[in-house]
């Protein structure tokens, strides 16, 4: 699944209109008719949730933490919504229900005599108590909205309008929504300031601003905004909660909370990082038209992280499958230098956990003087001393040592509780430029870097393999933290490029950033997983991988996608996700 800046999104719609020739309204149409059917399935969930003796769904900010659930794509929209209702990559978009007369007793006709099929087939289950406020803007969102309006009210759902600026001046596609709407006597009013009052509607339709907003919302569209997020009323958000960034994620003051969007065509960036992934609620993609084929063919190298784009776009074996006369020697040897004195578990949860990913062998190199004591923490694990001060800390004459152990090892793995010592840059240096297997640098390793003028070093042939969380990533690039986090994709995907490495930056939804240009989206994980040793345990896992052969992007990619899932079955198998620990996470793997 690409995703798309607001920018390639245009390109992309002009591109369908102009050399394909497919009308702007049709797609206009497709889209609007594709809301409506997500805010019916929204109301036939509520209506069902209600007679179960569940909770309404509410708006604001009570919503999924994680919007989007990649093994659900496949049987159409996020979370396991029906394939018939999404329209996504790869399914038939949805066209109605088909009914059919029965014969005698009930049984099925032969052949059947009558077959309803449209609007007249997209009901409600309890449209008599559904009535949507429909929130209009000026341009294109404004005209799906408009469009929806029209088949919510085919559907037997009470609809009424309010624009946030006089009908009249809408243009192009919009208006001509606009008076389709005004001639089915839906019932319209122009918002004329104050705080509107929502009382007697049971959900909204925002349709208030699209992808082509700059800034924050001003005037009559702050209003309404605002006045939505305090009504308590569920929102269903077209395309983009008014008020996100659809390209960075960052949310304006005001911002729709949605507990809904319906993303059209393509999946904005925006809706991946947060706070944007936040205020969205649950995502949905639908397809209005627009080819998939087109983002490949416009050379768009953005993806959301699933397993087809693993397979498809990456070549990965997701299913790990081992070779029937495979041995230890097939699966790659990882040497991880990593631990001290003080934090020797972090080097044992990396050097763990790249055994769990799959390769043969792993020997942890630690300062000599700490090897009798870690002798039997793992029994699987070689162990190999690597100098150092009599303290059980480093130095910068162990990256001899290292470097000679690297030369008989298939990929290197440093950082993890390596700490701060005297000439650690002088160490770093001579890893890097003379180790010629592919290297992992995490944690303290990362610091180090931070502080080195690394672009006069040698080049590297193998791959090098970052793993920054947000503040080290904020010392690498020399910004603030709060940078780092307002655009992740852009500054992930430009550093990358910049400094020929594959980058992963850590956090809710990972990126990963390859230097040839793509960028990958993760969206597996669990909050639980927010616990020390659980970016060791990912530098394991990368560092495994890559001994099985698999090259810097695949095996960052797949190691992020893994460590993800490890860590949603690892909070599952604990009766409060809390309570999860980075060893959990390794044994889930």
């Amino acid at each position: 699944m690409h995703l798309v800046t607001a920018e390639e999104m245009r390109r992309l719609d002009c591109i369908t209109i102009d050399r394909l020739g497919i009308p702007a309204v049709a797609l206009m149409e497709n889209a609007g008719r594709a809301i409506a059917e997500e805010i019916i399935a929204f109301c036939n969930r509520r209506g069902k949730a209600g007679m179960a003796g569940a909770p309404r769904q509410g708006g604001g900010a009570a919503h999924s933490s994680a919007p989007l659930d990649a093994s659900a794509w496949a049987a159409g929209s996020a979370h396991g919504e029906p394939a018939a209702r999404s329209g996504a990559r790869g399914v038939a978009f949805a066209a109605g229900a088909t009914l059919r007369s029965g014969g005698p007793g009930g049984g099925p006709a032969s052949p059947p005599k009558l077959t309803i099929s449209g609007d007249a087939a997209l009901m409600a289950d309890h449209a008599e108590s559904e009535h949507w406020l429909v929130l209009v803007g000026k341009g294109n969102n404004g005209g799906d909205g408009l469009v929806a309006a029209r088949h919510l009210r085919e559907a037997g759902i009470a609809v009424s309008l309010l624009y946030a600026v006089p009908p009249e001046s809408l243009t192009g596609e919009a208006a001509l929504q606009r008076d389709a709407a005004a001639a089915m006597g839906l019932p319209a009013a122009v918002h004329g300031g104050g705080s509107p009052v929502f009382a007697g509607y049971s959900g909204i339709l925002d349709a208030l601003l699209g992808t082509g907003a700059a800034g924050a919302p001003r005037g009559v569209y702050a209003e309404l905004i605002a006045a939505a997020n305090a009504s308590g009323k569920p929102i269903v958000s077209a395309d983009i909660p008014s008020g996100l960034n659809a390209d960075t994620g960052e949310t304006h003051e005001p911002c729709i909370q949605a507990s809904l969007t319906v993303c059209l065509a393509f999946l904005k960036r925006g809706l991946l990082q947060y706070p944007g992934a936040g205020a969205a609620g649950r995502v949905v993609v639908r397809s209005i038209g627009i080819p998939a084929g087109l983002a490949r063919e416009e050379g768009l190298s953005a993806y959301w992280l699933t397993p087809d784009v693993l397979e498809g776009v990456l070549g990965v074996d997701v299913r790990r499958r081992r070779a029937p006369d495979g041995h230890k020697g097939t699966y790659g040897h990882v040497l991880v230098a990593a631990g001290s004195l003080r934090m020797s578990g972090a080097g044992l949860l990396a050097a763990r956990a790249s055994l769990r990913a799959g390769c043969g062998l792993a020997t942890w190199a630690v300062p000599g003087k700490l090897l009798p004591l870690l002798v039997g923490a793992a029994p699987e694990l070689m162990l190999a001393g690597a100098g150092g001060e009599a303290d059980g800390t480093w130095n910068a004459a162990a990256a001899e040592e290292v470097l000679k152990l690297a030369g008989q090892r298939d990929v290197l793995a440093i950082g993890p509780g390596i700490g701060r010592f005297e000439d650690d840059k002088a160490w770093l240096k001579a890893i890097w430029e003379g180790s010629e297997c592919p290297l992992v640098v995490d944690a303290d390793a990362l610091n180090i870097l931070a502080e080195c003028d690394y672009g006069s070093w040698r080049q590297r042939k193998a791959p090098v393999i970052l793993t920054p969380h947000p503040g080290e990533m904020a010392r690498l690039a020399g910004v603030q933290t709060k940078k780092v986090q307002r655009d992740r994709i852009g500054l992930a995907l430009s550093f990358a490029r910049e400094r020929g490495v594959t980058l992963v930056l850590k956090g809710a939804h990972t990126v990963i950033a390859s230097p040839d240009g793509r960028v990958f989206v993760n969206t597996t994980g669990h909050p639980g997983m927010a616990t020390g040793g659980a970016g060791d345990c990912l530098t394991g896992i990368i560092a495994g991988l890559l001994a099985q052969g698999l090259d810097g992007a695949q095996a960052a990619a797949f190691g992020v996608y893994l460590h993800g899932l490890a860590g949603e079955k690892a909070a599952l198998l604990r009766d409060d996700p809390a309570s999860v620990i980075a060893s959990d996470i390794i044994e889930a793997l």
